[in-house]
């Protein structure tokens, strides 16, 4: 393949209820939509999932719009490439910006199935039919509210249940849950909010027999990770310390937790997702994939991605209309039970819903190998 040409949008999606973390509020998901053509004049689709400020890690819409249009984007055109994995070596001058690099990426893969005639799952190497799906919950107001969210969710299948924790609002909140579904698969997400200073507010969450917690601690912080898992039996699940396959080797040598959370966007696409979960089964520690309340097209990747055998544990993989009203995408992500069935359609498996696209655009901006200038 070759591309062609390149149009980067920025894009606001209105979210059905406001998602609280232990770090920000959000009302609206700002991404940006990446779409790539190659000489063939097959399109593919990726998401720059980095927010509007840099509150999950250091890249931000703004600065990534800028990175793309300018810098990486005409690295990457009018360049033979036999697969999508070759895109790394054209942009490696550019260090981290992970979540743009994955836009790239997904992209090419997406164009790379399309080809093929295959599903982006197949060409990935995935052998599911369908993944199954958890739901991420948002801070609640009171324990009682957060359990009355809970319980809407397990109504409608979903059987693995994340909880956004922050100090001062997680054991009462955690054991109101664990108390009214004494089975349910429940975990909390900290989103590194929690210093050595709580390890004790840590450990005592090993009296609700969560699955795992999720990034208690700073994100580079590997070894007060070590030092938490050796003194809590729940499993620690990292999630913004890995960035890398180089991160996950640490983390495995350190012993820094026992269970991974792969975002594609995170680690900089689905080559490298694909990387760090070979090494972590090579390892014993368990993999799922994680979300950034994705719009659909990074979301239809994501249920390709985890397809893979060694995602082992339910996914932040939620129907499109937990969070939107509208997507981007046709047809929606659904849930069928507990599972999202896997699409055999070529590429990604969805198409673009053009007119709530450019409903939702508030900018757009493109470059071609002809013009070699912004459009």
């Amino acid at each position: 393949m070759k591309i062609t040409s390149a149009t980067l949008r920025q894009v606001d999606i209105p979210l059905r209820h406001a998602f609280e973390t232990s770090f920000t509020r959000m009302t609206a998901k700002k991404t940006m939509i990446l779409e790539l053509t190659d000489d063939a004049g097959t399109k593919g689709y990726g998401e720059v999932s980095a927010f509007d400020i840099p509150f999950y890690n250091e890249e931000f819409r703004a600065g990534a719009w800028e990175l793309l249009i300018n810098i990486m984007l005409p690295m990457i055109l009018n360049v033979d490439m036999a697969h999508p994995d070759e895109m790394y070596s054209l942009v490696a001058g550019i260090r981290r910006n992970n979540m743009s690099k994955s836009a790239i990426n997904c992209a090419l893969w997406d164009i790379f199935a399309k080809e093929a005639n295959i599903s982006l799952a197949t060409a990935l190497g995935g052998n599911k039919k369908k993944v199954e799906t958890g739901v991420s919950i948002g801070i609640q107001a009171t324990p009682q509210a957060l359990v009355q969210v809970v319980n809407g969710y397990i109504e409608q299948g979903y059987r693995r249940i994340k909880c956004k924790i922050k100090p001062g609002k997680d054991y009462d909140y955690l054991a109101a849950v664990r108390k009214a579904f004494p089975n349910v698969m429940l975990m909390g997400d900290a989103n590194s909010a929690y210093r050595r200073a709580d390890f004790a507010s840590l450990k005592r969450l090993d009296d609700l027999n969560l699955i795992m917690i999720e990034q208690p601690l700073e994100p580079g912080d590997l070894l007060d990770h070590a030092d938490l898992q050796q003194l809590i039996t729940t499993p620690i699940c990292l999630d913004e310390s890995i960035t890398s396959l180089d991160d996950t080797r640490k983390m495995i040598r350190l012993g820094s937790g026992k269970i991974i959370n792969i975002k594609v966007a995170r680690v900089g696409g689905l080559t490298v997702a694909k990387q760090i979960q070979a090494l972590a089964a090579k390892n014993d520690i368990q993999c799922w994939c994680g979300g950034m309340l994705d719009s659909g097209v990074a979301r239809a990747e994501n249920v390709a991605i985890a397809t893979l055998p060694g995602y082992t544990l339910p996914n932040d993989i939620a129907a499109s209309t937990r969070y939107y009203d509208r997507d981007i995408i046709t047809p929606l992500i659904t849930l069928n039970g507990t599972y999202v069935d896997v699409s055999n359609r070529p590429g990604m498996g969805v198409s673009i819903d053009q007119d709530n696209l450019n409903d939702f655009t508030i900018a757009t901006k493109s470059i071609t190998v002809k013009a070699a200038t912004h459009a």
